[in-house]
């Protein structure tokens, strides 16, 4: 499913009142929609991303309030040693310039030119440790209908790149709901309307610093997998952590509709509908409520900045570094 897309108008409404939910609740920084396996991202799209700041999550918060891409995380740049740009990440040259040009964008890399060619370096140390968990949350507002949720439940588990994985339900739990998903899932019986959740069960741990088992293909009589080593997990981890940090829930456009209005916590409200409306679903002028008018005037960063620890605007690490001379030609090592 691509991104910032749920199955339902219902399960769009369920999820953005989660977040909202999640966010007023906790210290976590919260997204929707993300890439969660590790062969291929796209495979596995979680419907809501809990990070739990760990103890260097300010020094996070002071970089940028963008998303640091995990390749320049792992690149050859460093904080003191600049890097010609066409050596700053070995891989196609189409990922490099993204990658680069991404960093730059954030205030992770700065650029230099020396000589008439352009050198990278880190504006500042990528402050490790700054998440200490990540939680997966997938959402099924009525699990009388549950399509798939057992086998993503089944992937998140076996794979454990998630610290622990949660159904949350607006449906009355019964036991035979629940042994129909994996034991190690929590579950949560969660009311959009009202905000009341009740922990119908605690999720396990999931061993994240062990190897895991990544679905890629599930055909008749046939199963192909992936062993993923804790590497390549830790690697998955950083950029959804980073992905969740850069994007936050509240992804969604609104629509040009006299209308819709705007939630105290950010959410579109149609007064047609007279309840929450998914834009990409039910807007335009199909929608037989539809009446044209300029687009809510909605500050998301805004909202975020006041609602959580993450900050739009963080004082930045780019800086003059002392003795700068030090990072000349010798030290950066030959433009092949």
């Amino acid at each position: 499913m691509p991104a910032d897309e749920t199955d339902s108008p219902r399960e769009f409404a369920f999820e953005v009142a989660l977040c909202s939910f999640l966010e007023g609740q906790t210290d976590w920084v919260i997204a929707r929609q993300l890439g969660a396996a590790v062969a291929d991202p796209g495979r596995r799209i979680a419907d809501v991303v809990g990070v739990v700041p760990g103890s260097n999550f300010d020094a996070r918060v002071a970089v940028t309030p963008d998303t640091i891409p995990v390749r320049a995380v792992e690149s050859d740049v460093g904080a003191g040693r600049a890097v010609p740009r066409r050596r700053a990440v070995r891989e196609s040259p189409v990922l490099r310039e993204s990658t680069v040009d991404a960093a730059v964008d954030a205030g992770f890399f700065t650029t230099e030119r020396r000589d008439g060619r352009e050198y990278v370096r880190q504006a500042t140390r990528y402050p490790t440790g700054w998440f200490g968990g990540v939680v997966g949350i997938e959402n099924k507002p009525d699990l009388g209908e549950p399509g798939s949720l057992e086998r993503q439940l089944r992937v998140d588990v076996e794979l454990g790149v998630f610290d622990r994985v949660v159904v949350a339900t607006e449906s009355h739990v019964t036991r035979a709901h629940l042994n129909r998903l994996p034991p190690e899932a929590g579950v949560w019986r969660f009311d959009p309307d009202s905000g009341d959740r009740t922990v119908v069960r605690e999720p396990t741990p999931l061993p994240v610093d062990d190897p895991g088992i990544e679905l890629l293909a599930d055909r008749p009589l046939e199963t192909e997998v992936e062993i993923v080593d804790a590497d390549a997990k830790a690697r998955a981890r950083r950029r959804i952590a980073e992905r969740a940090y850069g994007k936050g829930w509240r992804s969604y456009g609104f629509p040009a509709c006299a209308r819709v209005d705007v939630t105290r916590d950010g959410r579109p409200y149609c007064a047609w509908f007279d309840r929450v409306v998914d834009p990409r679903r039910e807007c335009g002028p199909d929608c037989p409520g539809h009446d044209p008018g300029p687009a809510p005037d909605v500050d998301a960063a805004a909202l975020r900045n006041a609602r959580t620890p993450w900050r739009r605007d963080p004082p930045g690490v780019v800086r003059r570094q002392s003795g700068l001379d030090r990072f000349r030609m010798s030290d950066a090592g030959p433009d092949p």
